[in-house]
């Protein structure tokens, strides 16, 4: 079923149930640089009021990621700002029941949007597993581009992993323009991904 309107909004207290959901999802954390299966709910709340400190020092921002009844269904952030290159990391995640809805497309939409037009962002860039292809099926239909590979440049659970690096330049954000005028579906976007992996603002519409 595809989700017809999502919001962002700061997160939330309540949001930290969620947000444990899908970190001790193992199909959704084997992606995951870090022993999620290790987070607790009080370390769930302490990251979501470090959330607000990194926001107010416009350090990152964290987005929940709701439906019209304001449940949280993950996460999507800009982090590791650079002011002075004008530069940011993107990251997302979702709990399970929220993905092929086209939830991830729309929030990434708007996140982008955010970026680059209401914080003047010049290069959002992301890196991900070699191994996540669906991830990167969907990264490439939006519209990232890939700037290389470290080989095994990971130790993850016993192995070497190597990690692919991807950005979008505000020149090129006409992609996304393109996902809302019709040139790239939500269909298409959907079939690029089954599992992925902030400045307090009012509540944003994502239609």
């Amino acid at each position: 079923m595809h989700q017809s309107n999502i919001f962002l909004r700061p997160l939330r207290s309540k949001d930290a149930e969620g947000m444990l959901e899908w970190m001790h999802d193992s199909r959704i954390n084997v992606f995951f640089r870090f022993d999620a299966d290790q987070m607790t709910m009080e370390r769930a709340e302490a990251f979501i009021r470090d959330s607000v400190h990194a926001a107010n020092k416009k350090m990152a921002y964290h987005y929940a990621i709701t439906d019209e009844t304001d449940e949280y269904l993950g996460t999507v952030s800009l982090k590791q700002i650079d002011w002075s290159a004008k530069t940011a990391e993107y990251a997302i995640s979702l709990r399970r029941f929220a993905q092929g809805r086209g939830v991830a497309a729309k929030a990434t939409q708007e996140a982008l949007r955010i970026a680059f037009e209401q914080l003047h962002l010049n290069r959002i860039f992301l890196n991900v597993l070699a191994e996540n292809k669906r991830a990167i099926r969907f990264y490439e239909t939006f519209g990232f581009v890939c700037e290389g590979e470290f080989r095994k440049h990971l130790f993850l659970r016993g192995e070497l992993k190597n990690l692919k690096w991807y950005s979008m330049l505000k020149d090129e954000y006409r992609n996304i323009e393109r996902f809302s005028g019709g040139g790239i579906t939500a269909a298409d976007l959907q079939k690029g991904l089954s599992a992925l992996f902030v400045l307090p603002c009012p509540a944003t519409e994502v239609a």
